[in-house]
């Protein structure tokens, strides 16, 4: 079994927490429908203008559950345009 983490930070176009609460839901809940990944905000909450979120793939093929977090990665940078990624890491676990 082999798993895998994406910390990715995201640059926001957001000016108030509730506006930054929709954009993230909205990443949080479609990755986990599309990819079948775990994911959650972790960090930087209280900043509107920024997100750190929390991607985690597992399976049996070391390739596939690091292959899935890229995909997710290329999701975001392709369907939101006005999002900027400011930093990522993979890492096995």
């Amino acid at each position: 079994m082999f798993i895998h983490c994406l910390e990715i930070h995201l640059s926001l176009q957001s000016r108030t927490l509730k506006e930054k609460r929709g954009v993230v839901k909205s990443i949080l809940g479609r990755s986990r429908n599309r990819f079948n990944v775990a994911c959650a905000e972790v960090d930087r909450q209280d900043n509107a203008s920024v997100a750190v979120l929390g991607f985690v793939s597992v399976s049996p093929d070391k390739t596939i559950s690091r292959r899935v977090l890229e995909r997710v990665e290329e999701w975001i940078y392709e369907d939101w345009p006005d999002i900027e990624i400011t930093g990522l890491d993979i890492s096995e676990i």
